[in-house]
């Protein structure tokens, strides 16, 4: 499509053209004829190239196709989680490497029972976990929750049941230094009771015997809070048909065995045997001679005899002193009873023979009433106490 058009102003960068209806429109200076101006009429042609269009359509296509191969094909795959081993009070998880494809981790969260228990520390490089402080004989459910920057991915739940105490088949063995006698033995042991024995110390070990602490598995062991304990536990157990705590069979602790000469017991003569002779006497002492013994005797009984018959005077003046003296206290503290009684107000009768009227009779209650509050009854010459009737 052919168009005239009229150059109106011409400027270094912008020229405007005028179009036959006298519109406006600014074109690019750098496109038109260099010796054009004001005035002059220029033709354009307008057309569509569809051959550009379709290459650069097929351009952008193959562009979106290598976007979407290498960041859309894939992606994060849900985690696979599963039990590797329990306890009576702990259970191991672990699961495949996470695949992320192209998208981002954010995080790797355990649950339990419906509860987040944590993030997975480090969840690209760890592939297991050990749960420890469970109730015996009891069912728990876990599962995984992995978040992306392609979305959330939740794992299958896992039901696992710890162990009963009477079930060993949790237990799993790593033994240490150990001669090759011993070494058998507790293999045999360990097969019997339907435990596990490993090599190296893993996370599932939950024991490791040995009879000296040295090496680099007892410090591995000693690292991740293992129990080391000496081969006789496992001997125990079997014994005992469950599983037996480890206090006393941790490789320093005291053996059961007999005392040692120094903490022995004295012992115990028999009846059979003779006494011991008595310590010698002092040097410089006479032995005394039975003679003597019976003449200290006989002095000892004629003292003991006086003394009785001192006694016995002695109780005598005793028991007068007391006769005589019990009258004289008995009429002191009847004189204290006679000060401390309070007499029997006089009858009625006796009162109106003496002329007194109930007038009378309440002023003497008053007057009593007050000599009884303040507690001093008045006293008369017999010693006897009365309360003061007005006559």
């Amino acid at each position: 499509m052919l168009v005239s058009l009229t150059v109106g102003k011409v400027d270094a960068g912008v020229t405007v053209l005028l179009t036959p209806d006298k519109r406006l429109i600014e074109f690019p200076s750098i496109l038109l004829p260099p010796n054009i101006s004001s005035g002059s009429i220029v033709d354009i042609t307008v057309s569509q190239n569809t051959a550009k269009e379709t290459a650069e359509e097929q351009k952008f296509r193959a562009l979106q196709d290598r976007i979407f191969n290498s960041f859309g094909a894939s992606e994060p795959e849900t985690p696979v989680l599963r039990c590797r081993n329990a306890t009576q009070t702990s259970v191991v998880l672990e699961w495949d490497p996470i695949k992320l494809a192209t998208a981002d981790l954010i995080s790797l969260s355990l649950y339990r029972n419906g509860q987040k228990a944590g993030n997975i520390p480090r969840p690209l490089q760890m592939h297991s976990t050990k749960i420890s402080g469970l109730a015996v004989d009891t069912e728990y459910t876990f599962y995984l929750i992995l978040r992306t920057s392609a979305g959330t991915r939740t794992s299958e739940k896992v039901t696992v049941r710890t162990h009963r105490m009477t079930d060993l088949s949790g237990i799993t063995i790593t033994p240490g230094i150990l001669p090759s006698s011993a070494k058998d033995k507790l293999a045999q042991a360990v097969e019997r009771i339907g435990a596990k024995i490993v090599d190296g110390v893993r996370i599932d070990t939950t024991h490791f015997v040995t009879i000296e602490g040295r090496g680099t598995a007892w410090e591995k062991a000693v690292e991740n809070n293992i129990p080391v304990v000496r081969p006789e536990w496992v001997e125990a157990c079997e014994q005992n048909g469950r599983i037996l705590g480890v206090t006393k069979f941790y490789l320093d602790a005291m053996r059961a065995g007999p005392p040692s000469p120094e903490n022995a017991a004295p012992p115990v003569p028999s009846k059979s045997e003779a006494p011991p002779e008595p310590p010698a006497k002092e040097e410089g002492k006479p032995l005394e001679s039975s003679s003597d013994k019976a003449n200290a005797a006989e002095e000892r009984d004629d003292g003991s005899s006086d003394d009785g018959s001192l006694n016995e005077k002695e109780k005598e003046e005793l028991d007068d002193h007391s006769d005589s003296s019990l009258p004289d206290e008995q009429k002191v503290r009847r004189e204290d009873k006679e000060e401390q009684k309070v007499a029997i107000r006089p009858k009625e009768d006796e009162a109106v023979a003496n002329g007194n009227t109930k007038g009378d009779r309440d002023e003497a209650d008053t007057d009593d009433g007050e000599d009884e509050s303040t507690g001093k009854p008045a006293a008369i010459a017999d010693g006897s106490s009365f309360q003061e009737v007005e006559l």
